[in-house]
């Protein structure tokens, strides 16, 4: 993006009516105020209807302000090592230590990062290792309507998880300790960067709901537990469901009722993985991505996907959605390929408005919140007859990882919408090549001054930056610095993290990436040991 372009970015933004598009977006200018103007978010728009106008009954989910005044409040100022502190940021990787030195983790290490569009983000993310079972699990959750859901579901889907898979026995443990009020097994280690949103002890009432549910387990007399496919689904569903409900139950303390309206209210889709020994189970719900990074004999590399988008472009959803309701609802839907015109994920936690009844709606909304200061828009969609039509039941997939699967890329969809699958594995190969090829081989040759000035006038000399040494970071820089041909603009990076937090999510997503590394020694150890 020229400077030309970023100042067209900046008066495009000021035009008394007009429509902006970032990513799948649309976005309107509807009130102005003096130099000040409100941006409506209307909804997101495919692909192929980038250069169309909003049409038709959109839900109102967010409205942005912006205020600068002068053209000159709006700099391309960033040096290229400021461009680097600004993409690094959120950066976190961490070495996965072997538990068990008998049997290597097929998991080497693991590379994460996020950038913000929206103020404050609504994207989220996790790792961490169960303490009472084996296996670890990576979650990427894009929230919408707000950030609500995306935190709350980042705080207790792996919870839900892990207790799926937990034994007879050690359920029976957990219990025996919360009737005699004894400390409970711990359950998860997270792996964080420090600047994400602070995972919150687990509340009473979300605990008492996780008990319910390990009680319901309990009560199945199922020795070893559910499997990870069972667990996986179930959980999904049981954590959606809860949130529903502890928004329908009263609540004295205003605080928590408030934060449930926001969470059962906002949105959140989510995808997580777990790896298990050789075994990598994935659950998706909603437009968020998994796929594989393979390198086969020949050295040759490829993408193999994991999740398909639960959109109106994936044609097993469409069917799934008119099975589901009656065939006079066939045409609506999915309108201007939105779920009734408003949602482009066709599976998501909360978003109960698409989930309730009219009346349980009123029934709940009329109890004295204060809709507008909690931001909760209420909007019934055109032709919302027989609901549910969201459901946050995920699609599973079992892959048998094999020596020449190297990493796995889990990514919220601001990375897919303008980056495919290839390019985003050749990225992390390119990554990983370009990190070799800048690390100086010092064991070969003196280490001196001269030496290393010398390396760094050939970086300059080619015009290289430092290279990323975080693969979510390089995929992240590529997705906001590329052109239209792929090709890396230093311009274009720049001005694209200069823009306002007001302009900025007009032009694209929050980005959310954790890249896992597969060790492939210890994957071929697991089938020559059987």
């Amino acid at each position: 993006m020229s400077s030309t372009v970023s100042y067209w970015v900046l008066n495009s933004a000021r035009n008394s009516i007009t429509t902006l598009q970032a990513g799948r977006r649309l976005y309107s200018r509807c009130v102005s105020n003096g130099n000040k103007s409100k941006w409506r978010l209307f909804s997101r728009v495919p692909a192929t209807l980038k250069d169309s106008s909003p049409c038709g009954s959109f839900a109102l989910q967010k409205a942005y302000r912006h205020t600068s005044t002068e053209e000159d409040d709006f700099h391309l100022q960033l040096s290229p090592a400021q461009v680097n502190e600004v993409l690094r940021a959120g950066e976190s990787a961490y070495k996965i230590l072997d538990l068990d030195s008998r049997v290597p983790n097929s998991v080497l290490r693991f590379e994460s990062n996020q950038l913000a569009a929206n103020s404050p983000v609504e994207d989220r993310r996790g790792v961490a290792s169960c303490l009472q079972t084996s296996g670890l699990m990576f979650g990427i959750f894009d929230g919408h309507g707000g950030h609500a859901c995306a935190q709350a579901v980042s705080e207790r889907l792996f919870y839900y998880v892990a207790v799926s898979l937990m034994s007879h026995q050690t359920l029976e443990q957990m219990e025996g300790a919360m009737e005699s009020m004894k400390p409970l097994l711990p359950i998860l280690q997270w792996h964080k960067h420090p600047g994400d949103s602070i995972y919150k002890d687990v509340t009473s009432v979300h605990l008492d709901h996780l008990r319910v549910y390990w009680q319901e387990l309990l009560d199945l007399h199922m020795e070893m537990g559910l499997s990870i496919e069972e667990a996986l689904t179930y959980s999904f569903q049981r954590l959606d469901s809860d949130i529903s409900l502890e928004i329908q139950a009263p609540l004295e303390d205003e605080l928590t009722r408030n934060l449930s309206l926001q969470v059962a209210f906002s949105g959140a889709t989510a995808c997580m993985a777990h790896v298990d020994g050789v075994h990598l189970h994935v659950a998706n719900a909603g437009d968020c991505r998994a796929i594989l990074g393979v390198q086969e004999d020949s050295g040759m590399w490829s993408c193999l996907p994991l999740t398909r988008d639960h959109n109106a472009w994936n044609q097993a959803e469409l069917s799934r959605l008119k099975r589901e309701h009656p065939k006079s609802e066939d045409r609506t839907i999915i309108m201007d390929d939105r779920l009734l015109g408003v949602l482009m994920p066709c599976r998501a936690f909360g978003d109960v408005q698409l989930k309730w009844s009219k009346e349980l709606q009123h029934s709940v909304l009329e109890r004295g919140f204060n809709t507008e200061a909690l931001n909760i828009y209420q909007f019934t969609p055109p032709h919302y007859y027989t609901p549910p039509y969201l459901t946050a039941e995920p699609e599973v997939t079992y892959h048998r990882l094999r020596p020449q699967d190297k990493f796995l890329v889990l990514a919220s969809d601001g990375l897919w919408d303008v980056l495919d699958n290839e390019v985003v594995v050749r990225l992390v190969v390119e990554h990983l090549d370009e990190a070799g090829r800048h690390k100086p081989d010092l064991a070969q040759r003196p280490t001196n001054l001269g030496l290393m000035q010398s390396l760094l006038l050939q970086r300059k000399a080619k015009g290289l930056h430092a290279a990323d040494q975080n693969a979510a970071t390089h995929l992240i820089r590529h997705a906001i610095g590329s052109n239209e041909y792929g090709e890396l603009e230093q311009e274009r990076l720049t001005a694209m993290l200069t823009l306002p937090d007001d302009l900025a999510r007009m032009y694209r997503d929050d980005i959310t990436v954790t890249v896992v590394y597969f060790n492939s020694d210890s994957i071929d150890t697991y089938y020559k040991g059987g």
